[in-house]
């Protein structure tokens, strides 16, 4: 047998072996992983992303009692489904006892049970994007039109409402181009317009502005101007926003905007770059993974934002220098009672990546292979 045909069948074997419904477990050794640690939380789910094409989005899940960290479970709890979770998770969260995903590229969002991860149905959104609840309604941002990028793209994006008891759309609100994040507050919905697929033409054609859309009459009312190529959007305790702009990876940067709730208007910008942060308390944990086409590089910071200060309090939340370890930082999400800090490595984008756990301290405690992509966590509430 040639050294090529050996080398071949044992790829073959492995892959054969590698098999998507084998749920693959790692066993935590944490030994701060216990009751009196966890409390109010049975666990998390880690949403990874798939590179796109690849219909390779999955679950992870990491059960705080038991320091048991899954690995794609969906699969392997929901055999009989077609093409299983879908192509591109693009966002997650629990409301109830349901467990949502949005799978961007396979216009879906898959409803699941909270506690069992089987699957209960899905919602049919076009190019869908993100997600919040209120009252008894989800509401999902959609691009609406094709994955395309394309300067004169014609169809704008809408917010979909959707029961929740029947899983149904009851109605949907015109907004701007591509609109991303969304958050609800005081009664109103405020959407992130991003104009991502226009602007890669020429940066005037980004949107640039948050939709604020009355609840009650599920009417836009009106547009906050605030930056280019619009992303995240977050309320902090006292009601104001916070918002990220990618800028346009060329002369325009990342930066944080902060729009008052009062005035409804930007009144404040923080001259940090961010991917993507999460919100304990007072405290923002901001990173962000910076590309520029002038240098063709990324530019990897980390930060923590005082909401109430609106000041940098820290340009460094990991501190014992095992930030280096992570190539490509993509998903970050703080446990409100321990503080740990758990940040994702997308890596490479197309090879498992990994998640890693700090202290509050910043010191790291553990690491863990994940599947392709890892970007979106929730926490799971003890039943």
């Amino acid at each position: 047998m040639s050294r090529q045909y050996l080398f071949l069948l044992l790829v073959l074997i492995f892959m054969a072996s590698a098999c998507r419904k084998d749920v693959e477990v790692f066993i935590n050794e944490d030994t701060s992983l216990d009751s009196a640690t966890v409390n109010g939380f049975a666990g998390f789910y880690l949403l990874n992303e798939g590179n796109m094409g690849s219909n390779k989005s999955t679950l992870d899940y990491f059960d705080y009692t038991t320091g048991k960290y899954q690995r794609n479970i969906y699969a392997a709890i929901n055999p009989n489904v077609p093409k299983e979770l879908g192509d591109v998770g693009n966002d997650m969260a629990i409301y109830g006892s349901r467990l949502y995903a949005v799978i961007n590229a396979s216009n879906k969002v898959e409803v699941m049970d909270a506690r069992t991860a089987k699957r209960i149905g899905q919602i049919e959104i076009p190019n869908c994007r993100y997600i919040k609840f209120d009252n008894g309604y989800a509401y999902i941002t959609s691009y609406a039109g094709p994955i395309q990028i394309n300067p004169n793209y014609t169809q704008k994006g809408y917010v979909a409402k959707i029961d929740t008891a029947t899983l149904a759309e009851v109605d949907r609100c015109i907004v701007g181009f591509q609109p991303d994040g969304l958050e609800i507050t005081n009664g109103k919905i405020y959407v992130a317009n991003s104009g991502g697929y226009m602007g890669a033409g020429s940066t005037d054609k980004y949107e640039r502005s948050v939709s604020v859309i009355d609840l009650a009459s599920f009417k836009e009312e009106k547009r906050i101007d605030v930056a280019y190529n619009l992303h995240h959007i977050k309320v902090d305790k006292r009601g104001d926003l916070w918002v990220t702009s990618r800028g346009d990876y060329k002369q325009l940067p990342s930066r944080l905007y902060f729009i008052d709730k009062s005035q409804e208007k930007v009144t404040d910008t923080l001259p940090i770059a961010v991917s993507n942060y999460y919100l304990d308390g007072d405290s923002l944990y901001v990173y962000s993974t910076e590309w520029s086409y002038i240098t063709y590089s990324n530019v990897i910071t980390y930060a923590i934002v005082n909401t109430r200060t609106r000041e940098v309090v820290s340009k460094a939340f990991i501190t014992d220098g095992t930030e280096k370890e992570i190539e490509i930082p993509y998903g970050i999400m703080v446990n409100p009672v321990t503080k740990d800090i758990y940040v994702t490595d997308a890596g490479n984008y197309v090879s498992p990546g990994m998640l890693y756990c700090f202290s509050k301290e910043g010191k790291k405690k553990w690491s863990v292979r994940t599947g392709d992509i890892p970007a979106h966590m929730v926490l799971l509430p003890k039943s």
